[in-house]
């Protein structure tokens, strides 16, 4: 949990998810116009991942390195979703613009950003700012985080997570 140390700014917290406790269910819409909701994979492990913004290098290459990634994911019974606080008709680009097979679920409010601890103060280039924590979280089948990791670089991630649950 982190919190302010400044006095003339209200203190701040976060959620940080820790392995075994029950993950925060959610409904969102996804990059098709679908509501999909974590419950639906109930029985299946999936990767949650949260991400700052559609279509910026970073996000794209994360999201390419899923998308490269889900055939072997999926055999061995994982699923991805990606989640970002971007509309809808943002995500189905996103989705088109690099072949993305996936869902990608839309946050605009951050519900799901925050209830899961991927949302709040981080440093970007040098400054305290409020935004989107890149987190990745594998759900087991029975809906407990089974893999929780925060602050995540995204060269190179997918490989590492890859490792922790294939």
């Amino acid at each position: 949990m982190s919190t302010s140390d400044n006095n003339d700014t209200p203190a701040t917290t976060r959620t940080i998810l820790e392995i075994g406790e029950v993950a925060p269910n959610f409904t969102l819409t996804d990059d098709r116009g679908r509501q999909v909701s974590l419950s639906d994979y109930n029985g299946r492990r999936v990767i949650v991942y949260f991400y700052p913004k559609a279509d910026t290098p970073g996000c794209t290459t994360e999201a390419c390195d899923f998308r490269d990634s889900l055939t072997e994911l999926n055999d061995a019974g994982v699923d991805v979703l990606g989640i970002s606080p971007d509309s809808v008709e943002k995500l189905e680009k996103f989705r088109e613009n690099h072949d993305l097979t996936f869902p990608l679920l839309s946050d605009p409010e951050k519900k799901a950003l925050t209830a899961y601890g991927a949302f709040g103060e981080k440093k970007n280039y040098g400054k305290v700012v409020q935004g989107v924590i890149r987190s990745t979280f594998l759900i087991n089948e029975n809906g407990t985080i089974g893999l929780a990791k925060y602050n995540v670089k995204a060269t190179g991630h997918v490989a590492r997570i890859a490792k922790d649950v294939l």
